[in-house]
This record gives C-alpha cells, structure tokens and sequence, in this order.
C-alpha cells in the first residue's frame, strides 16, 4: 500500500477587517490607555463637554446616533470608551456635512472628513479672545484675564484658515481661507489613513514636489519668509522659525514691556508660567498649576493664544501653511510695536 502526504495547509489569509483593526489599535484613536482616554477615570465618566472626542459614545451622542437630538451631548459618557469602529462608522456621521466651529462659523465638508473636524477643530477662536480682551488697554496688566487655549490638533480650523478664525487673527489684516491642493490630496482622509492616522500620501506629495524628499522639505514660496537669508529650506523649517522668533518675542515683551517674566512649558498646564529665576525657562519647579502666568495683557494674550495655537498644531505647515505664517507674522508685528524685536527680512505671504 502507498501512502501519500496530506498537504500542507496554506497559511490563512489575514482578512481585511483583521488588519482594519489592528491599525486601529495601533492609533491615537485606539488607545485607550492615553490621557486623552483615561483622564476622567478618577471621576467615573466624562462630562458632557469633553465626551463628543474622549469617548465614543460621547460621539455617537452628539451625533444623534443613539437616538438623542444631534449637535449637543445630553449626558456623562462611560469611561475607556476610545474612537471605535461604529463611533465614525455610523450612518449619522455618513449623512454628517455641516460643521460649526468654536467661532460659530458652519462650513460645509461633503466627505468622510467631516467627522474628523468635528473634534480637530480646538476649543476656541479670535471670537472667544476679543470677548475676553473687549474694553482692556492693551499694555496694562488685566487681572480678569487667563490664558486661553485653543486645545489640541485644530487641524480642522487651519484648514479652513480665515473663514472659521480659529487662531487669533488680527483687526485690518486678511487671512487665507481654506487650503486648497490638488483634488486627491484635499481632505483629511485622502492625506491620512483614517484608521491609523498615518500620513499615506507621501511619496505622491515627493513626486510632485521636485527636490523634496520628505514632505518637511515642501516649499510654497520663493521668498525668505522667516528672514534668516535660507530660501530653500522647507515651509516647515520656515514656520518652526517664525514660532521660535515668536515665543522669544512673548518674553521679551513680558519681561521689559510690563515687567513680568514668563516662561513656557508645551506639556504642563495651563502652558504659561511666571518665569522666577528669570532664566527663559518654564523649570520643574516653575512648571506647576499654583505659579500660573497671570500678568496678561491684551497684547500678550494675543500672541500666546497664537503661539499656542501653533505648538498644538504641528501640521500647520501641511494644512494651511499661509495662514501658519500669517498668524505668526501678525503676533510679531503686533509685539514689536511696543518691544524691541527685529523683523528685518521677513515676509508675508
């Protein structure tokens, strides 16, 4: 008698929800151990006015998808709830198209991404800042005022740049609008991976862009915009200047100009702190909620608000590198006015 081999069984094919969520566990969205998740364990759930984007089913609530009334969250959300699948994969979310920014501005986004600016849009606006600052002398030290912060990734209000004023934006100045790039690469989820986050365009990005090999590398301009006489450094490289020059130009203006020194700390709240030992830094000991900065003037607010909307933001320069550049530009002029900060050379687009 012979006997035969069984074959050998092929490896299973991994299906494609499999690896869906596998890329999803790996993102920001699926972690459920980060702070954006975790912060209101202590409190048993997340409130209302943080459960739209630190919980699910705080999204599926503001939505309507859980048979609520859309466009508000009507009760605590249960916490270690992330950004799951039917959290965007819902069909109130498919019929989703119009978004109301922190400035009250509605726009309208007719693709998949509009649930993504539902939560990358900040907390605030040039609205929430002049409410804030109306009435104030701008170099006298305001004791009413705190610092006010846009929150994290407003990817979705640098898109749409001056027309939803999510950074500050300065009186008599125009702003750019929305970004607009080629028809493929114009939305949140042609240029990121919606389920990992990950920026999937850039070789497409390299391809057309001639010289560049990472997306860093992109220009827009021929001009120095940031005046250190490198014109073919990426856009980038410009901005990162710029919002360097500008923090630099926040403590030379608190420092002589109403005499009270500040430093910065991007990882600490609330960011701002008064800088004791007058070395340009936010040490450990500086670094805590009890020593928060609060000499502020209108002037200063301005500037710090668009500082901050930048440090949070850190891709301005791919979403609406114009209006990164404009905002800075605007805080340094508006400075310089009353302190000794050299703009020699820089430009505005």
């Amino acid at each position: 008698m012979m006997f035969v081999a069984a074959p050998v069984a092929q490896a299973q094919e991994t299906s494609p929800v499999t690896t869906i969520v596998e890329s999803w566990m790996t993102s920001p969205h699926g972690d459920r151990k980060s702070e954006a998740f975790v912060h209101w364990n202590k409190d048993g759930a997340v409130p209302e006015d943080c459960a739209t984007c630190h919980s699910g089913p705080g999204m599926l609530d503001f939505l309507g998808a859980d048979g609520s009334a859309a466009g508000k969250v009507d009760a605590p959300a249960q916490t270690g709830s992330p950004v799951d699948c039917v959290t965007c994969h819902n069909q109130a979310a498919h019929d989703l198209q119009q978004i109301t920014f922190p400035s009250g501005e509605v726009m309208t986004e007719a693709s998949p991404s509009a649930i993504c600016m539902v939560c990358h849009q900040g907390r605030e606006s040039s609205d929430s800042v002049n409410a804030a600052i109306a009435g104030a002398e701008d170099d006298t030290i305001n004791g009413d005022l705190g610092f006010i912060n846009v929150h994290y990734a407003a990817s979705g209000a640098t898109l749409f740049g001056g027309a939803v004023r999510g950074g500050y934006q300065y009186e008599g100045k125009t702003y750019a609008e929305r970004f607009a790039h080629v028809p493929d690469f114009n939305t949140c989820t042609t240029c990121h991976d919606p389920h990992t986050t990950k920026v999937v365009a850039i070789d497409q990005c390299v391809a057309c862009h001639k010289g560049a090999e990472t997306m860093r590398d992109i220009r827009i301009t021929p001009a120095d915009i940031d005046g250190d006489g490198d014109a073919k450094e990426g856009i980038s490289a410009e901005i990162s200047t710029l919002h360097e020059k500008l923090g630099e130009a926040i403590q030379l203006y608190a420092k002589d100009v109403i005499g009270k020194p500040v430093a910065y700390d991007a990882h600490a709240y609330p960011y701002f702190f008064n800088d004791l030992n007058g070395n340009g830094t936010a040490d450990p000991d500086e670094a805590k909620f009890p020593n928060s900065y609060k000499s502020w003037t209108p002037r200063l607010l301005r500037a710090a608000y668009n500082y901050q909307f930048l440090a949070k933001e850190p891709g301005a320069y791919a979403h609406n590198p114009r209006y990164a550049i404009q905002l800075a530009y605007d805080s340094l002029e508006d400075l310089s006015s009353k302190a000794e900060i050299d703009m020699a050379g820089m430009t505005r687009p």
